[in-house]
């Protein structure tokens, strides 16, 4: 089982390209260790700036460094970032088009008995929303070491949500197919399509496995660019499915579910099914076992699309 966290990759890479790279800078609002990104403060503390629990701040001073040539890439809480400073997300990164990577770490329901003060079960959809931001959700630590490594690359706003702990590899070192703002087809199926983003991925691949037990063949999608979407990967999965369904760790509103339904019944009508997080406080519980608990493990997801494929014989 994997042990190394996407936020920790985030920092691995960070620090490869700091040795040579001055003009990357690390911003963190208290948040240093749930970012894994101490390393990086202890050896690049010229390149480091400690904001303190500040997160507008954070992403002020993130824009205006970047205003001025530097890298700048922010970290702090999912639940924090993509609320506190909603705002300067908005204008001083998005609207300025300045070159900031907002990392919104431990996303979702990850800080388990916090409660619903740090789950951030609504930041797919705020920064959605938000013009000229780019969104992504890595779904593994050898799909996180591409995106950081192509963002690293361009001048464009993003926001990044990894969740907190270790995910079961999807990827290896040596196979990661990745294309920039394109999804990467896991499986491919004729019965159902289902479409996932971040930590719900692995879940989907398992569904699918577990549906080929029965006879069922489901296309698997990790759409880790959930703005950009990638339109045409969602009609050729949704074309050659009677059914889709999508599966995030968000709010059933706003999120990958809701972006894919507008594509679905826009291009190729089909049944769709969003399997999300409630629109309720979510039950104290650990990642794992509140997946399991609303239906968004492999099990669950299985069992969605086998009543989903019954129903429209």
């Amino acid at each position: 089982m994997n042990k190394i966290a996407n936020r920790k990759v985030i920092c691995d890479v960070l620090m490869e390209h700091a040795k040579t790279d001055k003009d990357i800078v690390v911003l963190c609002s208290d948040s240093r260790g749930s970012a894994s990104l101490t390393p990086f403060f202890d050896n690049f503390p010229e390149q480091s700036v400690e904001v303190g629990i500040a997160e507008q701040d954070l992403v002020g001073m993130a824009a205006g460094l970047a205003k001025v040539g530097k890298k700048s890439f922010a970290a702090s809480p999912a639940s924090f970032i993509s609320t506190r400073s909603f705002e300067q997300c908005k204008v001083d990164v998005a609207y300025s088009n300045t070159n900031v990577k907002l990392i919104g770490i431990s996303g979702g329901v990850s800080y388990g008995a916090l409660g619903m003060s740090h789950h951030s079960a609504q930041d797919i959809a705020a920064m959605s929303a938000i013009p000229n931001m780019r969104v992504y959700l890595p779904s593994d630590r050898h799909q996180t070491r591409h995106l950081i490594e192509a963002l690293l690359k361009d001048e464009k706003p993003a926001y990044i949500r990894t969740g907190r702990n270790p995910v079961e590899d999807i990827y290896t070192e040596d196979d990661c197919p990745f294309e920039m703002d394109h999804a990467t087809v896991l499986r491919e199926g004729t019965d159902v399509a289902i479409i996932a983003c971040g930590e719900m991925v692995r879940p989907a691949a398992g569904a699918a496995d577990l549906l080929k037990e029965k006879g069922i063949s489901a296309t698997v999608l990790d759409m880790y660019c959930v703005k950009p979407i990638d339109k045409d990967a969602v009609i050729r999965a949704a074309e050659n499915a009677k059914a889709v369904i999508t599966v995030e760790e968000h709010s059933p509103f706003g999120g990958l579910g809701s972006m894919v339904a507008q594509i679905v019944g826009e291009y190729c009508p089909k049944k769709v099914k969003n399997i999300a997080l409630p629109d309720a406080p979510v039950i104290t519980g650990t990642s794992p076992e509140v997946f399991e608990h609303y239906g968004m493990d492999a099990k669950g997801i299985a069992a969605e699309a086998e009543k989903i494929l019954a129903e429209l014989k």
